[in-house]
C-alpha cells in the first residue's frame, strides 16, 4: 500500500490507494531498451571517489548518498523529491493543517523560491507576502539551486521564533525585507459568513482531512435561516491545494453527478476515476468561484469539476497550473521516495498542467478604495443635508451598506456578488426551511 498524491509546493493532495509498485514494474518498458551502461556507473563511481578525496571538508558516504537520490530526483521536475523523517513529518503536518511557521506554500522552480500562496490570517499573508513573490533570502543566506530544497525547511520553525526574509514582488527590481515571528498555524480551513440576505460566501483556505465536514456544519447552521438562499460565492484564491479526498468531497457537495476527476499514468493502478452523488447543498442555487494564479492542485480539481459540468461560473485570474499526480513509495519507516506517476484530468478530459484554469470571466487584480472625499452625485433624499429623518434610517440597509463588512477593499468579490445577483434573477429559489 502507498499514496497517491498531487503535491503543490508544501501542501500535500493524498489519498490512500491500492497502488503497490512492484520491482518488475520499475524495470524498462521495453526489453530492447538499455539499462545503465557499465560506463554510466564508472562515471558515478570515479566522480563519487573524487569527492572522498579532494572536496575542502571531510563528506561521509551516506550524506553523499542521499544528495545523489535528492538530485536525481529533483532533475526529474520541481514536485519528485526525497522525503526524510523532516519531510515525512512535514507531510503529515500538512494534511493536518497544524505546524509551527509562518503559513506560506512555496515551490522550487529554476533554483528559485517561489510563494505559492500564503494561508490566510498567518504572518505571511498580514505582511503582505503574494502570490507569486520569490524568496531570494532567508536569514541573509541567499536562495540558490544548490540549497533551495532545503531552505524551505528554514521557513518552519518553533513558534515565537524570528526569521528574517528577502521577497522580491512580482513586477518589482529590488527585494522587500521583513522579519516574520513564526507561529503555531492551525488553519481552520472553511468559513461561511452571509454577505447579503440569501447570498452566501464560502470561503475554503486549504484542502484538509475534515473540510467537508466543516463546511457542511458550517453551511448547513446558516442555511437554516429563514430566508430562501439566492447564491453563493466561493472563494478559492490563493488556495494551494490539499487532500485530493477533500477536494473531490468538496465537488460532489456541489455536484448531483457527472465525472470529478480522473488520474492517468503509466501503471494501471494509477487509472483512477471519481463522479460525484446526487446531493446538492445548495439546492442548485447560482455559484461563482473565484480562483487566481494562487489557486493550485486540489483547489483547481474542484475549480474544474465545477466548470466543466457547467455548476458554476469561474471569475478571476488564471489557475496555477498544477496538474500532475505524485506516489509516496515508502523506502522504510522514515524515508520515502515521491515521484510524479501520473497526470490529472478534468471532466471534459483536459489537463490543466503548466496551463491552468481560464476563469469564465476575467479580472484584473484592482483594489477598491474609499474617495478622500464625499461623491457628489446626489442618489436619493437620504444624500441631501439636514434631510428629514426617514422611519428605519438608523437600521443596517444590507443591500447599500453590505458593502461596509468586508467588501469595500475586495473588488473581485463585489464583481462576483454583482454577476451572482444577475443569475440569481433567473433561477427559482427553493423555499427556506418551514415554508412552503
Amino acid at each position: 500500500m502507498v499514496n497517491i498524491m498531487l503535491r503543490c509546493a508544501l501542501c500535500t493532495i493524498l489519498l490512500l490507494a491500492p497502488l503497490v509498485l512492484h520491482a518488475d514494474e520499475a524495470k524498462p518498458a521495453s526489453p530492447s531498451k538499455p539499462g545503465v551502461s557499465m560506463a554510466d556507473i564508472r562515471q558515478f563511481t570515479a566522480v563519487f571517489d573524487l569527492i572522498k578525496q579532494a572536496y575542502v571538508d571531510p563528506v561521509d558516504d551516506k550524506t553523499l548518498m542521499q544528495s545523489a537520490i535528492r538530485g536525481m530526483l529533483a532533475g526529474l521536475d520541481p514536485h519528485s523529491e526525497y522525503l526524510d523523517q523532516t519531510g515525512m513529518q512535514a507531510l503529515n503536518e500538512d494534511t493536518s493543517g497544524s505546524y509551527d511557521g509562518l503559513g506560506i506554500e512555496v515551490v522550487t522552480l529554476n533554483g528559485a523560491l517561489r510563494v505559492i500562496a500564503p494561508i490566510d490570517d498567518t504572518p505571511a499573508a498580514r505582511a503582505g507576502i503574494k502570490p507569486g513573490d520569490i524568496i531570494v533570502r532567508i536569514d541573509g543566506t541567499a536562495i540558490t539551486s544548490e540549497n533551495a530544497n532545503q531552505a524551505v525547511d528554514l521557513l518552519r520553525g518553533k513558534a515565537g521564533t524570528k526569521v528574517k526574509l528577502a521577497v522580491l514582488h512580482e513586477g518589482a527590481s529590488v527585494p522587500e525585507d521583513y522579519t516574520l515571528t513564526r507561529e503555531a498555524i492551525r488553519v481552520a480551513s472553511v468559513r461561511v459568513r452571509e454577505i447579503e440576505p440569501g447570498y452566501i460566501y464560502i470561503r475554503i483556505v486549504q484542502f484538509q482531512e475534515d473540510t467537508g465536514n466543516e463546511l457542511r456544519n458550517k453551511l448547513g447552521k446558516l442555511l437554516a435561516k429563514e430566508h430562501p438562499l439566492r447564491g453563493a460565492v466561493l472563494d478559492l484564491r490563493s488556495n494551494p491545494g490539499g487532500l485530493l479526498t477533500s477536494a473531490v468531497e468538496i465537488s460532489d457537495d456541489f455536484l448531483d453527478s457527472g465525472v470529478i476527476v480522473t488520474t492517468r499514468g503509466r501503471l494501471k493502478q494509477a487509472d483512477l476515476s471519481f463522479s460525484a452523488t446526487p446531493g446538492d447543498l445548495l439546492d442548485g442555487a447560482p455559484l461563482v468561484v473565484l480562483v487566481d494564479n494562487g489557486t493550485a492542485s486540489a483547489a483547481e480539481i474542484v475549480t474544474g469539476a465545477l466548470k466543466d459540468n457547467h455548476r458554476a461560473l469561474i471569475m478571476g485570474r488564471r489557475t496555477f497550473g498544477k496538474g500532475s499526480v505524485q506516489t509516496v513509495l515508502p523506502l522504510d519507516d522514515t524515508h520515502a521516495v515521491k515521484l510524479t506517476t501520473a497526470r490529472y484530468y478534468t471532466p471534459n478530459g483536459t489537463s490543466i498542467q503548466a496551463a491552468g484554469i481560464t476563469p469564465d470571466i476575467e479580472l484584473a487584480n484592482l483594489k477598491l478604495t474609499l474617495r478622500d472625499t464625499p461623491p457628489a452625485v446626489v442618489r436619493g433624499e437620504r444624500d441631501l443635508p439636514n434631510h428629514l429623518k426617514g422611519e428605519f434610517e438608523g437600521e443596517k440597509n444590507s443591500e447599500r451598506d453590505g458593502v461596509s463588512d468586508g467588501l469595500l477593499d475586495d473588488y473581485a468579490l463585489n464583481e462576483a456578488l454583482i454577476v451572482l445577483k444577475g443569475m440569481a434573477l433567473r433561477h427559482v429559489p427553493a423555499a427556506a426551511p418551514g415554508k412552503h
